[in-house]
């Protein structure tokens, strides 16, 4: 388990500003690692992992999106049945709650990221 950056840009549900999102990053050589979309019906929230977070963070700022930078957690784990209880297990024993999480998936490996109450003592399991 070990922190990464996330990127977490909120935008009005409006066509096409995704699109932008995307586009200024790529014009920067910006590598998308992974994305999210959570939304209500006024905004998104699209949550990145991106190769360059900082530079990220600023170009995007400086081109006038309502975005953070954020701390995360990211776990390896087995791409297999189970797996996922398995490891989450620990936490539940331990009572922390997850605000939020999504995973992928690449061939014999899975990839879970999750913002944790209390990411300090997350780390400690």
């Amino acid at each position: 388990m070990k922190t990464i950056k996330q990127l977490s840009v909120f935008l009005e549900n409006k066509s096409g500003r995704l699109h932008e999102v995307l586009e200024i990053l790529g014009n920067a050589q910006i590598n998308i690692t992974a994305l999210t979309i959570a939304d209500t019906s006024e905004y998104g929230i699209i949550r990145l992992l991106v190769s360059d977070p900082e530079s990220a963070h600023k170009l995007l700022k400086s081109n006038e999106f309502s975005v953070s930078l954020s701390e995360v957690l990211a776990l390896s784990v087995p791409n297999e049945a189970g797996a996922l209880a398995k490891t989450l297990k620990k936490f539940a024993e331990e009572n922390l709650s997850i605000e939020y999480m999504y995973a992928f998936s690449c061939g014999e490996e899975a990839i879970i990221v999750l913002r944790a109450d209390n990411q300090e003592k997350w780390m400690k399991l």
